[in-house]
């Protein structure tokens, strides 16, 4: 694969036998965030689980205390007078059974996160097979099947993060953009892996954190010590 000169400047800066501690890290993938856009930092770490086992599932959701600089439009589907608490709390779209169908026969997915009150699962079931490859449907475990509509839109409008392990055993998860600086990245990096680390499940076995990277949307991977965490 052929690199850009960015790219190819930015691999420079970094030692490939290197596991830099996470303040060093943060302050890397700044440096070698060098396109014309604010890019996305994103860490993927590697865990020491067997995903195909349902004792070793990692997911959770947690509040970045600085957001991690994106707009996100969110959709809450419910009835009564927790659609005018989604409304009051800044929810981007509310309504119920209409929203349903309009996702499932317009092709609609102008949104990022569907939050929903328990009563309405049902019907968001229907397009269950829509949702879920798109990491769209409501999850309890999440956040984003609960009754408190309020905490759940404001929460994730200040900056909540869900993380979850793939089939490859890698959580993949934004911290911020590069514009954030390194304090503000390794603040936001150092509470989502306390929650990682919080989660991690009784049934793993050895080293719970096999390997840790950050890196920009453009640039090249700066790996972590994994040691600090």
């Amino acid at each position: 694969m052929k690199h850009g000169k960015h790219y190819v400047d930015s691999v420079k800066l970094l030692d490939p036998q290197k596991a830099y501690d996470p303040e060093e890290a943060c302050d890397l993938v700044v440096q070698t965030a060098k396109a014309k856009f604010d890019e996305t930092i994103e860490l993927s770490c590697r865990l020491n689980v067997d995903p195909r086992h349902a004792d070793q599932q990692v997911r959770g959701a947690i509040v970045l205390p600085h957001g991690t600089g994106k707009t996100v439009r969110v959709v809450v589907i419910t009835k009564g007078d927790k659609a005018k608490e989604a409304q009051e709390a800044g929810a981007d779209f509310i309504g119920a059974e209409e929203l349903v169908q309009k996702i499932q026969t317009e092709n609609w997915f102008d949104f990022d996160v569907i939050v929903a009150t328990p009563d309405m699962m049902g019907v968001i079931g229907r397009i269950g097979r829509i949702l879920g490859p798109k990491g769209l449907m409501p999850n309890p475990k999440s956040g984003t099947v609960t009754m408190d509509i309020a905490k759940a839109v404001s929460d994730i409008k200040a900056g909540k993060v869900e993380y979850r392990v793939d089939k490859t055993a890698i959580i993949h998860c934004p911290i911020g953009k590069a514009s954030f600086g390194k304090e503000k990245l390794g603040e936001n990096l150092q509470v989502l892996m306390e929650a990682i680390v919080k989660a991690r499940p009784s049934a793993a076995k050895g080293t719970y954190l096999r390997s840790l990277y950050l890196s920009s949307t453009m640039g090249p991977a700066v790996k972590v010590n994994t040691l600090k965490f």
